[in-house]
């Protein structure tokens, strides 16, 4: 993984409510053991028509869509089955961060082991944000995760809240698995000791 760094997007508007993780990724395309080309399987049936042509009006399809790395997405993002493949498929999209006004829980926390940042915004700053979008579709937010930080079109910045553990892993660019590893001669001294203790009690 690589170190999560702030950046500057345009955003990707997707106001439908309660989507879930069969729509974000359907399960047919579960079969895979790896990521790729998992990117062009998103949203597979709300993207393709039953020929497997691209609907133009959907948003993935529009010009200049693979240039938002931030999905503006509806409440209650990533509801349903606890699919990893779904944000495996949204960061192999490209998107880098989703801001709504609530995530399931199970898809917010496979979303932050795989660098996708989940962003929670209070309501009014959510519709404020889809006006942005509507009014200009080439406006731009700025993420800053070490400060919590999300900067709107019009200059104002919301705080937004990050378990600190996510938030260090994102920072440093490792999994949890990652961070572990990272203390394994801590883990290793830790087991000599305790296997000596046991040696001299018996």
């Amino acid at each position: 993984m690589t170190p999560f760094a702030d950046f500057v997007s345009r955003l990707l508007p997707l106001p439908a409510r309660n989507v879930d993780t069969d729509q974000i990724i359907p399960a047919r395309f579960l079969k895979t053991t790896t990521k790729d080309g998992l990117g062009d399987r998103l949203f597979y049936d709300w993207r393709y028509d039953e020929s497997g042509a691209p609907r133009p009006d959907f948003v993935l399809n529009r010009p200049g869509a693979a240039a938002a790395h931030i999905l503006l997405a509806g409440d209650n993002f990533g509801c349903g089955s606890s699919r990893e493949h779904a944000p495996w498929a949204l960061v192999q999209f490209g998107f880098r961060a989703i801001v709504s006004t609530s995530f399931a829980d199970i898809f917010r926390e496979n979303a932050l082991k795989n660098a996708l940042l989940p962003v929670v915004v209070p309501a009014d700053v959510h519709a404020d944000l889809f006006a942005h979008a509507a009014r200009d579709p080439d406006a731009v937010v700025a993420i800053a995760l070490a400060g919590g930080t999300l900067t709107l079109p019009d200059g104002r910045s919301v705080s937004f809240l990050v378990d600190a553990f996510a938030k260090r892993c994102l920072l440093e660019g490792i999994d949890p698995l990652g961070y572990i590893l990272q203390r394994e001669a801590f883990i290793a001294a830790f087991e000599a000791r305790r296997e000596g203790s046991i040696n001299t009690r018996a």
